[in-house]
């Protein structure tokens, strides 16, 4: 439960962080997250368009709908000191890299005033501004997608993919469902600074069911043998 007190402190809210598998996973917690933050929220909408669609065949409802990786989302909700990442390289050498963590200081209509927590430039204040975004992944849609928001996701939660290279003091992990790729599950533990700072949530699965206790007491790990004869 978030105290008063800690609420204004950019070292506790960023010392701290749930990492899962997926963006689906992580965008829930988020949600419920920020539904539990104190204060007041501001809601930006993006604009989505799909560049190379002349006869108008993706409104604009169905562009809101998605969510591809490593956009934001078009409704972004935030409040006043709730945690952010940011999601591309605006300038990196003032502190704004992809991956970059901050907490939000204020709002304007077409900028959020952040401050910089980690690293080097950590007490910075900056502005981002909204920027027109494209999916890494060209081949994702038929047509060609492009958002303009502010490239920013909450970071209460993130993804074990988001936070590798990432020291984060206290670690939550939830898997509703194991690992799905190499090495994952040890990214994810090695964040944490200590063990006694880690805690794992994992969900029984259907060959778990039934037994007494009902929390799974161990989660599967993918480890390609292949890889480590290399």
């Amino acid at each position: 439960m978030l105290q008063d007190e800690n609420i204004s402190d950019p070292n506790y809210i960023t010392s701290r962080a749930i990492l899962s598998t997926r963006n689906e996973y992580i965008d829930k917690i988020n949600m419920r997250m920020i539904e539990r933050f104190p204060g007041e929220e501001m809601v930006y909408h993006s604009f989505d368009r799909a560049e190379d669609d002349p006869h108008n065949y993706y409104p604009a409802k169905f562009l809101n709908s998605l969510t591809p990786n490593g956009l934001p989302p078009h409704i972004l909700k935030l409040k006043i000191n709730c945690p952010i990442i940011l999601l591309r390289n605006i300038d990196p050498a003032n502190g704004l890299c992809n991956g970059t963590r901050l907490v939000v200081r204020g709002f304007m209509r077409n900028a959020i005033d952040a401050e910089i927590v980690l690293g080097q430039h950590a007490g910075k204040r900056v502005f981002l501004p909204r920027i027109p975004l494209c999916p890494s992944d060209d081949e994702m849609f038929p047509f060609r997608f492009k958002r303009k928001q502010f490239p920013v996701r909450l970071s209460f939660a993130m993804t074990i993919n988001k936070a590798q290279g990432q020291t984060i003091p206290n670690v939550g992990v939830y898997l509703p469902e194991p690992v799905f790729s190499h090495g994952q599950l040890y990214v994810a533990l090695s964040r944490a600074m200590s063990r006694s700072n880690l805690k794992i949530l994992t969900i029984p699965g259907k060959e778990e069911e039934g037994r007494s206790n009902s929390i799974a007491k161990f989660t599967k790990n993918i480890v390609y043998k292949e890889v480590l004869n290399v």
